[in-house]
């Protein structure tokens, strides 16, 4: 049975794990769960899953989701272990033997742990673009000193995984990224400053979070996307390319050196990247009606994107150039901008100028280990912060 070990249970990402899982019966068990605060979620997964350990955010939460699972088990014989805070994360990914490790968490929760998961030299499916926006020099790094094996899970970057299966590296002239454009794509530029929370999180394809769906409408999702298939696929920013392409039925694909170009399609289900990466090398039968439908797939759509009304994604690129703790700047900086977005605290267009702003004044730095890491990720939100505020507005609902 391959033993899995989950960061982020409770999550969009981990929902649709656990939902594999139970089709993968019995080749896939769970032997750690690790979630925020939704300890009711968490409860539920527990006494589905029995795993050995569970770990939540705090020490509060965890009390409630102690006192909740007891009361769920009476006086039966399970009693896993439980945890709390960045040491339950851990405790996760070390303390109990598994053969992946899902690194599902939002935001920077689960780098930590992903980060000790590498050094391990365990196999990691990555689900959270901190990991390597933030850290990737890092993390990349001690993966090639441990051995560890990274599967991407994000529909992109598994796709691009499956084309390059197609040919050597050295054969590969450039990648290719999708993306749908999100819910703004036809809107023009001079409407952008009437878009609410509500009409930014009407993504047209995709089910997702909230973050992560505010960020696919601005196409910094994409930006990361850049900088995750750089560290993860040893490529270049100018081998990284973006295009929009609204159906959603194609992922990404690889331009081979002859002019050839492999694609991978599938249709719009986070279930098929986390199925892939938890039977690979092999492909096990779906147990989902996750199938293209040949009929419904009448034309498939290719255009750029519109990199003045998505400064982000351009951000990300210059991110890159500037390497260090830009990519860590550039996440925190974002996550504060949304955050303050979705809390009609400052327009959908000041977004990017919040990142620009904490990009262009933040000191960057050459991390030599994760807690500077951490310490350029604390720096960043708090400059975020003081730029949300200088430009925070009344914003209708």
């Amino acid at each position: 049975m391959t033993r899995v070990a989950l960061l982020g249970s409770t999550g969009s990402v981990g929902r649709n794990t656990l939902q594999v899982v139970r089709e993968m019966k019995p080749e896939v068990g769970v032997v750690s769960l690790a979630a925020g605060r939704n300890f009711e979620e968490l409860v539920r997964q527990t006494l589905e899953f029995r795993p050995e350990l569970v770990s939540l955010g705090d020490e509060k939460t965890l009390d409630r989701f102690r006192t909740r699972l007891g009361q769920e088990l009476g006086l039966g014989d399970y009693r896993p272990e439980l945890l709390c805070g960045p040491a339950g994360n851990l405790a996760a990914v070390q303390s109990v033997p598994c053969d992946i490790v899902i690194s599902a968490a939002v935001g920077v929760a689960g780098l930590e742990a992903t980060y000790e998961a590498v050094r391990a030299g365990k196999r990691v499916a990555l689900a959270n673009k901190e990991v390597l926006v933030s850290a990737g020099d890092l993390v990349m790094k001690e993966a090639a000193c441990s051995g560890a094996e990274l599967l991407p899970v994000d529909s992109e970057h598994s796709g691009l995984h499956q084309c390059l299966r197609s040919g050597r590296r050295d054969e590969v002239e450039k990648v290719i990224l999708t993306a749908s454009g999100g819910p703004f794509r036809s809107t023009p530029q001079s409407e952008m400053g009437q878009v609410t929370p509500r009409a930014a999180l009407k993504h047209p394809t995709w089910k997702m979070g909230r973050r992560i769906t505010i960020d696919s409408a601005t196409l910094m999702n994409k930006g990361f996307e850049v900088i995750e298939a750089c560290q993860l696929f040893g490529l270049a920013p100018n081998q990284v390319d973006v295009v929009v392409h609204p159906q959603s039925i194609v992922h990404a694909m690889v331009e081979f050196v002859d002019g050839s170009v492999v694609a991978q399609l599938a249709a719009p289900d986070m279930k098929l990247p986390i199925r892939y990466a938890l039977s690979y090398p092999g492909r096990l039968s779906g147990g989902f009606d996750a199938r293209l439908s040949w009929d419904r797939v009448r034309q498939l759509e290719f255009e750029p994107p519109d990199w003045r009304k998505f400064p982000l994604l351009g951000l990300a690129y210059q991110a890159l150039a500037l390497g260090g703790t830009a990519g860590c700047i550039l996440n925190a900086a974002d996550e504060i901008a949304v955050e303050a977005f979705l809390e009609f605290k400052i327009p959908f267009p000041s977004i990017p100028k919040v990142v620009e702003g904490v990009l262009e004044q933040a000191c960057i730095g050459q991390p030599r280990s994760l807690d500077e890491v951490l310490v350029a990720d604390r720096q960043a939100r708090v400059l975020a912060r003081t730029l949300v505020e200088a430009d925070a507005v009344p914003v209708s609902s």
